[in-house]
C-alpha cells in the first residue's frame, strides 16, 4: 500500500502555483471558482464584466502546471444581468483559446434537486457547465472506468436489428451509436453521455457551494489512474482532496478563505488517520501471514 500525498495550501492560487509548482505537474485539474457577482459576502464577488480579466492570470498558471496529456475541468455558470444571460463564460472560453487552451468538450451537470423558485422571465436553473480544456489533442482518458449499465431500452432496440444496424456506417458525419449497432449485442455496459445527473450537496452547511463527491470522483476516474496528481485551485471545504484520497490519487488543494482552509485540512486529516489505521492493520496481518 503506497502512501498518497495530500497537500493543502492557504492563499491565492495563482501566486501559490507560480511559486511552488513546476510546469507539467498535474494529470487533472478540476475546480469550481466563484461565479461572477455571486456570494459576494463569501468571496468578495467578481463582477461579470471583470470576470475574464480576473481569471486569465489563474488560467495561465493552470496551463503551465498541467501535463501535456492532462485535462482541466472547469465548473462554471453564466449569470443573468438586467434580464439576459451575461456572456462572460463565452468570452472566457474564447480568451483561454487565445492563450493556448483547447476547448475539447463540454459536460452538463443536471442538478436533480435544484432549489425551487420563481422568476418573471425564466425558470429555475437545474444545470451547470463542466468545460473540458486540454493542452493537446492527445490526452489520457480512461473511458472504460465510467461505463454505465446498458439499460432496459436494449431489450427492444437490439431485439430485431435491421440490415443497416449490422453494418458500419461510413458516412463522414456519422457518429456514436449508429456505427454497427450489432456490436452492442449482449453487452452489460455502455459508454455514458456527456450529461451527468446527480444531486447537489446538501449535508455540508459550513460551505456555501459544495461539490457533490460524485462530481470529482467521476472525472478522476475518467482522466486519471492511481498515483496520478489532481489539483483543485479553489478547494473550498476539501471535497476534491478527500475524494482523491479515497481513490488513491495524490492531490493538491488551494483555498484562500481561512475558514474553508481549516475545514479542508480537518476533513483530509480525518480521512488520512483512518487510512493510517487501515495500513497498520494490513501490515500487521501481512507480517503474521508471512512468518
Amino acid at each position: 500500500m503506497k502512501d498518497m500525498e495530500t497537500i493543502i495550501h492557504h492563499g491565492d492560487c495563482a501566486e501559490i502555483l507560480h511559486n511552488n509548482f513546476d510546469a507539467n505537474t498535474f494529470d487533472l485539474i478540476i475546480t469550481s471558482p466563484p461565479y461572477a457577482d455571486s456570494r459576494s459576502k463569501t468571496y468578495g464577488g467578481i463582477k461579470p464584466d471583470e470576470y475574464v480579466k480576473w481569471f486569465l492570470p489563474i488560467s495561465k498558471e493552470l496551463l503551465r502546471v498541467l501535463k501535456p496529456d492532462g485535462t482541466f475541468i472547469l465548473n462554471i455558470k453564466e449569470k443573468a444581468v438586467n434580464g439576459e444571460r451575461h456572456t462572460y463564460v463565452i468570452e472566457l472560453i474564447l480568451e483561454m483559446k487565445k492563450h493556448g487552451w483547447l476547448w475539447t468538450e463540454e459536460f452538463i451537470w443536471h442538478k436533480k434537486n435544484c432549489f425551487p423558485g420563481k422568476w418573471p422571465n425564466r425558470f429555475r436553473d437545474s444545470w451547470e457547465r463542466l468545460l473540458q480544456f486540454n493542452k493537446s489533442k492527445k490526452f489520457n482518458m480512461y473511458q472504460e472506468a465510467v461505463m454505465v449499465p446498458v439499460g432496459d431500452w436494449a431489450d427492444n432496440r437490439l431485439k430485431k436489428l435491421s440490415d443497416t444496424d449490422k453494418i458500419r456506417d461510413n458516412a463522414k458525419n456519422n457518429s456514436g451509436f449508429g456505427k454497427n449497432v450489432s456490436n452492442w449485442l449482449g453487452r452489460k455496459s455502455v459508454y455514458p453521455t456527456n450529461v451527468l445527473h446527480l444531486a447537489t450537496e446538501c449535508n455540508n452547511r459550513k460551505h456555501s457551494a459544495v461539490f457533490p463527491k460524485f462530481l470529482p470522483e467521476w472525472f478522476i476516474k475518467l482522466f486519471t489512474k492511481e498515483n496520478d496528481w489532481v489539483l483543485d485551485p479553489f478547494l473550498g471545504s476539501g471535497t476534491t482532496s478527500e475524494v482523491a484520497q479515497m481513490m488513491d490519487r495524490n492531490s493538491v488543494g488551494i483555498e484562500i478563505l481561512p475558514e474553508n482552509y481549516k475545514l479542508a485540512k480537518e476533513r483530509t486529516a480525518h480521512f488520512q488517520n483512518k487510512m493510517f489505521e487501515k495500513k497498520a492493520e494490513y501490515e500487521t496481518n501481512y507480517t503474521a501471514r508471512n512468518n
